[in-house]
């Protein structure tokens, strides 16, 4: 059509055609007038395409003195491979990043003010994010100072927080621990007035009294919140705060009730926790930010913070002030280390641990249970316990040198060995340990070659003890995070795991004899973190977390069958739970169970040969096992 005398033609294949052949003409380096030289990788380009794409690059070339000639543009601190996506953009139109390589084509088109894309790769970040993996994306956007993508991800983080504090990269961040003494009648008040006190009492901690935030980590920070709704340093008070370690690894606090006018007499933050003007001895003040908490007992609060640009953990633990005595100072019985408290028992349980504890160690020594280390809320812990059956109660032996979690332990000899595992702050560890009974004491065994965590390596009796002092590699075929392990019949079992973010069924079987791994019937449930045991020829896998949910089942697997079988419900949903037999009953022990850290244990009612003369028959099974065992489906 020809209105007006004027010829009008639209090509509908020209663009694509034009920009297919220049990134071709790049490519083959024809035509180009800039070189980015990139951690020592030149790549060519068109200076017009570049300026019109990068506001960044458009600076460069126009304040450049030799317009005519070729830009050099260098980048010491950006990815190649990324640049390189960039490129392909800006000639195509089209963003192709494989996911690991994301956070990196991310943070070049932030240094090239390319916001397009970085926001298309912030919403994929944002698309991908999990419980696992939201304190990575964290500490990625506050590096890349991307407010918008902070927002939401602390928002994920406010909505998940539980989740998210049971996952590795939380556990390994610093922590504030926090004993808060409540004037008479008081209550602490809600989340968020609670922590911008705390956050005050930080600052001025750090600003007023020159305190680094590293020594008030180094150990539990006792506090004062009085009447009048202010949160007052305990240490400064009349009537100090006193700390006496015994032998278990515990400590008390010996805190006489300050009198009213000394209270008065201390500093305090507004509730809003602002200081006041001029109190601050620097004028520019890093990052102070309230994330997210949980109340997670009657008197425990959980945080995530951001304390002077530091991302940190808060716990937070309440307790009501003695009252003084002419006669007596009372006293309040802490545990150094913050371990939670046992919970009131209830009928027909077992006595309950004293610390809750996951990812802990457990074996049979000398009759009794051995519980060791593992990590609660707050941190990771060496305090060891021991479990008496006929007297249905826990007492401590000697605490291990180094804390612990995600570990193995071993029996060899009479003595108790435990290998490897996290400590909470780095990623693994490759030390180790021996416990003599007899002395009630641990010694250092030598360094294993390489650091191990998760037991995917470390197992559980005398053939595979000695397999890790020789630093032996036994590979599966399938590499398995957070898999059981055990030794039956000479043969080595993996079971479970994940293999990303997929939690597994399958099992493999390793053979010492002609050093082969084969795969042996599935589980019934996928699940990574569960407890496995060994009892008269048969395994027991005990709870785990299927990748959405901690898990209550239990299934048994007989080998001359070459199946599984389901055996009910325990009480509790238990994940990353210590199982161990001891006379001829399994004990689950500890764990997490989606929301809190467990210390609670109960038995399993395996009895093979029971449950192939009842059947199904829970009632029979009920009488014939009570009281001794706690039945549920």
């Amino acid at each position: 059509m020809i209105p007006n005398g004027y010829l009008i033609f639209e090509d509908e294949s020209f663009l694509d055609s034009t920009v297919a052949k220049m990134n071709a003409l790049r490519k083959n380096g024809q035509f180009c007038d800039v070189r980015l030289q990139v951690c020592g990788h030149e790549l060519m380009a068109h200076r017009a395409v570049l300026a019109c794409c990068s506001p960044y690059l458009f600076e460069i070339f126009n304040s450049d003195l030799e317009p005519h000639g070729i830009s050099h543009v260098k980048f010491e601190d950006l990815d190649p491979v990324a640049v390189e996506i960039l490129l392909n953009y800006a000639y195509t139109a089209q963003l192709k990043a494989d996911k690991e390589l994301v956070k990196e084509v991310y943070s070049a088109a932030k240094r090239l003010k390319m916001d397009r894309v970085k926001q298309i790769c912030g919403d994929y970040l944002l698309s991908k994010m999990d419980s696992q993996s939201a304190i990575s994306y964290r500490n990625f956007a506050s590096c890349m100072g991307d407010g918008c993508l902070l927002g939401k991800i602390d928002s994920y983080i406010q909505e998940h927080l539980l989740d998210v504090s049971e996952q590795e990269d939380f556990l390994k961040l610093p922590r504030l621990k926090l004993e808060v003494l409540l004037e008479d009648n008081l209550t602490l008040p809600s989340n968020g007035k609670l922590y911008s006190k705390v956050i005050g009492w930080v600052q001025r901690s750090l600003w007023e009294n020159g305190e680094p935030l590293e020594r008030l980590m180094e150990e539990v920070q006792m506090l004062y919140y009085s009447a009048d709704h202010k949160l007052l340093d305990g240490s400064l008070l009349d009537g100090q705060a006193e700390v006496f370690g015994t032998e278990d690894d515990h400590i008390q606090f010996v805190q006489k009730k300050p009198p009213r006018e000394n209270v008065h007499r201390q500093l305090s933050t507004s509730s809003s926790g602002s200081l006041s003007p001029g109190s601050a001895k620097h004028s520019c003040k890093p990052e102070w930010k309230y994330i997210a908490s949980e109340k997670t007992t009657n008197n425990t609060y959980l945080c995530l913070a951001v304390l002077n640009g530091m991302l940190c953990v808060i716990f937070l633990h309440g307790r009501s002030s003695p009252q003084a005595s002419p006669s007596a100072t009372p006293c309040l019985t802490k545990s150094l280390s913050f371990e939670g408290q046992p919970q009131e028992e209830e009928p027909d349980k077992l006595a309950p641990m004293h610390y809750a504890r996951s990812g802990l160690g457990i074996a049979a020594l000398n009759g009794r249970l051995i519980a060791a280390g593992g990590y609660n809320r707050e941190e990771c812990l060496r305090t060891v316990e021991c479990y008496d059956m006929k007297t249905d109660s826990w007492s401590f032996i000697a605490p291990m040198r180094t804390p612990r979690a995600r570990f193995q332990m071993a029996v060899l000899m009479g003595q108790l060995y435990v290998m490897g595992g996290s400590n909470g702050h780095s990623d693994e560890l490759s030390c180790g340990e021996t416990y003599n009974p007899s002395a009630d004491e641990w010694t250092q065994v030598p360094e294993l070659r390489t650091n191990r965590c998760n037991a995917g390596k470390i197992f559980t009796s005398l053939y595979w003890l000695l397999a890790i002092t020789l630093n032996i590699d036994f590979c599966p075929n399938l590499w398995r995070h957070q898999a059981a392990v055990c030794e039956l019949d000479g043969f080595m079992y993996v079971i479970g795991g994940a293999e990303s973010w997929n939690c597994l069924n399958s099992v493999e079987c390793y053979n010492p004899e002609n050093n082969i791994w084969t795969l042996v019937a599935p589980m019934n449930i996928g699940r990574r973190g569960a407890g496995v045991a060994v009892h008269e020829g048969k395994l027991f896998v005990v709870g785990g977390f299927d990748g959405s949910h901690a898990l209550r089942c239990v299934e048994m697997y007989d080998p001359a069958r070459s199946e599984w079988r389901m055996l009910g419900s325990m009480n509790s949903p238990r994940s990353n739970a210590g199982a161990a037999v001891l006379g001829d009953i399994i004990y689950a022990v500890g764990g997490f169970d989606g929301n809190d850290f467990l210390n609670s244990v109960e038995t399993i009612y395996f009895l093979y040969l029971l449950c192939l003369a009842f059947g199904s028959n829970k009632n029979v099974l009920r009488i014939f096992l009570a009281p001794w065992f706690c039945f549920s489906q």
